[in-house]
């Protein structure tokens, strides 16, 4: 595809606008290279990515803090290079956010098979990820036990050192010494421990003099008694050096191992970066996904320039490939044409780089092989070409490599030459356009191409909406009307006199005159048209919501009463089959303790017993199974709210929660219906245990819906901030919440392993990861709950 209109169109900006929003230099690099596909099937896979990603975007977002551009880390082992301790922290860091994004995914429920794809690409190096994690500390630093070798050399070093500091504190201590020092303190010269001296008492305090103070009047002497441990420290911390080297070294060796993984690791997590780009970029722009069509028609419904903000931008409709390949915009300049133009072309590259669009939904586009746009001034200095020269040069260009699958676009053609030749001109280049059958738009302020479009097929007038009153463009596009100069209705609001107007009007053309009389009129029919049309389609779509909610309603309801109805009837039965359990183990004891006292009361005390147990299973049948005369006729002027009623076309009792007229609102259970009062049967008042405990309830409830999303447990102890987290997951679940963020900061990381050990024990946590960039990274937790 031609790279000059990527210029042209300002496409660069909207690569930036993708960079601006991927969080990590992997996915703002694939921003920066994107381009768009000339490839039916890979926009369309494209685009169906970005989809996935915009519905999970709505709900949540995956972990991508963390991730660092190892490339050249890893170039650096291939070189034989050994990496630094900071290095090894990237790499540590990018290892735990591939195995968060891959988590993430596993068990995320959105549709999503091609993103979820790419998660189960990722390999897991668990076992570097571990090495690295025993190696390194939560500061970065190399642990102590990160080697049987390191420990032992470090331990050492510490128990020298104490030695060398009990020495050097008697020393200190010790009263015939008191006059020699300058101060009675330890410090370090080269790395070794020494005590600064008065000059005048060198000869009395024997021992290796290593610095003096400015003045000359105190030496920095390192006491004999000394001098061998002080040797042995440093004889130990050269060891050291050399096996954090060598631990350093084994370890890039073993991540070089693993170059090839981490290189496909990369290049997946680039790609969800971008991809997730993309889904923001959507939403920014409130962008709808593109249909794309083989068959290279194009409609764009409501198009809005990408680069024009929204409360500034005019939306636009535009057509094209249906009846005519061809869209000639006429009228005066500052008109609105040359962005009606430049909105196309860039909504085309936008699509084809599997980006949403900032139009109404079901917009439909072709995929075009090739883009040329000539836009603009491209007055040539260097070529010493004029303005004429240099559009000409490049529409030359164009027509020697245009073809039927590309789209052309081309802002005042002909202009910048005497206006008969350039009409004349305009028409030959688009008469070649036609015949090859390549989308073309074009732009043009000379009237002689609006009858050329009315006697071409395959062409089709176009303008941008003019108001006279205001003398502005309304940047409207009017397909199907060329656009007319307008120039004497500008000129008498301008001032200019009546009798130059009619002395130009009678100059004018008879031909172009009446032309031009039919424009306004057609425009005016055109406006009235289209308003009752936008009234008609507003009403159906009143009509059509109204429809869909009644037909909601009425199922949502349907359903909700067979649902009550259903577990009321198998929560009696469970009553009735126990109950005839629990009557006929009562029958049979009765049957043995009756055996001595004869017939008559044995009989007489089954019968009793059985007579109970029918009283029981009467109680426990559903609803009040149509008893219709059940309580009395409702008096709806001495019904309150909180009394209780019979509902015999629902067979329910409810409470009444609201009196609106004759009607009454009743609470049944979950659902909530609206009836007459007439058809209710009254059963009780309200009763104020009852009514104390739903406020309770309710209470509860109003406590529940507020709990926070997050929660900061930042300076803390770990047994506290377990407290403190149980308790609020117990909240967010009581909430509804299906996931939290914990706020523990970075510190030295013992709160943060703290409470995610915490977490893998807790029964209401499914899994956790650390937050993305924007709500604090590696110093928050992402808890999703069960």
């Amino acid at each position: 595809m031609e790279k000059e209109s990527y210029k042209v169109l300002e496409y660069e900006k909207i690569r930036e606008m993708l960079a601006a929003r991927a969080g990590s230099s992997l996915g703002k690099e694939r921003a920066r290279s994107l381009q768009p596909s000339t490839d039916y099937a890979e926009v369309e896979e494209q685009l169906e990515q970005t989809a996935e990603a915009v519905r999970i975007h709505a709900v949540t977002s995956p972990p991508f803090g963390g991730i660092h551009d190892l490339r050249p880390l890893l170039k650096k082992i291939h070189m034989g290079a050994v990496l630094t301790l900071e290095e090894l922290v990237d790499i540590r860091s990018t290892l735990y956010a591939m195995r968060s994004v891959k988590e993430f995914f596993k068990g995320l429920e959105i549709e999503a098979p091609t993103l979820k794809e790419w998660a189960h690409g990722i390999e897991i190096l668990g076992q570097l990820e571990r090495r690295l994690e025993n190696t390194l500390d939560e500061h970065g630093s190399l642990r102590d036990d990160a080697s049987v070798e390191l420990r032992r050399l470090r331990t050492e070093i510490q128990t020298t050192q104490n030695r060398i500091k009990e020495r050097v504190g008697a020393a200190l201590r010790a009263p015939e010494n008191q006059k020699y020092f300058q101060e009675a303190i330890v410090t370090l010269r080269d790395e070794r421990y020494v005590i600064p001296v008065k000059a005048e008492y060198r000869r009395f305090f024997p021992g290796i003099v290593h610095d003096q103070s400015a003045t000359g009047a105190t030496l920095f002497v390192e006491p004999m008694a000394i001098v061998e441990l002080n040797n042995d420290v440093k004889q130990l911390v050269l060891s050291e050096q050399h096996e954090v080297e060598r631990i350093l070294r084994d370890l890039s060796q073993q991540i070089g191992g693993q170059q090839d993984i981490l290189q496909e690791n990369l290049s997946v997590l680039a790609d969800f970066d971008f991809t997730f780009a993309k889904a923001k970029l959507a939403e920014d722009m409130d962008a709808q996904q593109p249909v794309m069509n083989r068959e290279g028609r194009m409609h764009l419904r409501q198009a809005r320039h990408p680069l024009i903000p929204r409360d500034r931008v005019v939306p636009i409709d535009i057509e094209l490939g249906d009846a005519y390949t061809m869209l000639l915009i006429t009228g005066p300049n500052t008109g609105g044409k040359t962005v009606s133009m430049k909105t196309f072309g860039l909504l085309v590259l936008m699509a084809q780089s599997g980006c949403f669009l900032p139009t109404a939904p079901d917009s439909t586009l072709p995929v075009y092989q090739n883009i040329y746009a000539d836009i603009g001034d491209e007055q040539s200095i260097e070529q010493s070409l004029s303005t004429f020269s240099a559009h000409m040069t490049h529409i030359v260009d164009i027509l020697s490599k245009v073809e039927a699958d590309d789209l052309v676009l081309v802002d005042e053609l002909g202009a910048g030459t005497d206006p008969e030749e350039g009409a004349a001109l305009a028409m030959a280049i688009l008469e070649r356009l036609l015949a090859v059958k390549a989308a073309t738009v074009a732009t043009t302020h000379y009237s002689e191409l609006k009858t050329f479009a009315y006697t071409r097929e395959g062409i089709e007038n176009a303008c941008v909406e003019f108001d006279v009153k205001s003398l502005r463009p309304t940047y409207r596009l009017l397909i199907g009307i060329p656009g007319a100069s307008n120039a004497f209705a500008i000129s008498r609001r301008l001032g200019l006199s009546e009798a130059i107007i009619l002395r130009a009007q009678q100059l004018v053309k008879e031909d172009h005159a009446q032309f031009e009389h039919v424009v306004n009129e057609l425009e005016r029919e055109k406006l009235v048209y289209e308003q009752h049309n936008a009234e008609l389609a507003e009403r159906q779509q009143r009509v059509t919501r109204l429809e869909q909610k009644v037909e909601a309603a009425k199922e949502d309801l349907s359903k909700r009463k067979g649902e009550l109805i259903r577990k009321a009837r198998e929560q009696s039965a469970a009553l009735v089959r126990r109950t005839r359990r629990e009557a006929e183990d009562i029958i049979d004891s009765l049957k043995k303790q009756y055996d001595d006292q004869g017939i008559h009361a044995r009989q007489q005390a089954i019968q009793e017993a059985r007579k109970r147990l029918e009283e029981a299973s009467s109680a426990a049948r559903p609803g009040i199974m149509g008893q219709k005369h059940l309580g009395q006729k409702v008096d709806a002027k001495k019904l309150m709210v909180g009394d209780v009623v019979y509902l015999p076309k629902l067979d329910q009792k409810g409470t009444v929660v609201e009196i609106s007229g004759r009607d009454v609102t009743v609470q049944l259970g979950s659902l909530r219906t609206t009836q007459k009062a007439a058809s209710c049967r009254f059963l009780s008042h309200a009763e104020k245990e009852k009514s104390a405990k739903s406020n309770a309830t309710g209470g509860f409830l109003r406590k529940t819906a507020h709990v926070s999303r997050e929660i900061d447990i930042r300076g803390l102890m770990v047994n506290e901030a377990e407290v403190v987290v149980g308790k609020f997951i117990d909240d967010a679940q009581m909430a509804g919440l299906t996931q939290i963020l914990v706020i523990h900061g970075k510190g030295t990381g013992a709160l943060r392993k703290g409470i995610h050990e915490y977490l893998k024990r807790h029964r209401s946590v499914d899994h956790f990861a650390f937050a993305d960039l924007d709500e604090g990274g590696s110093g928050a937790t992402v808890v999703f709950l069960k």
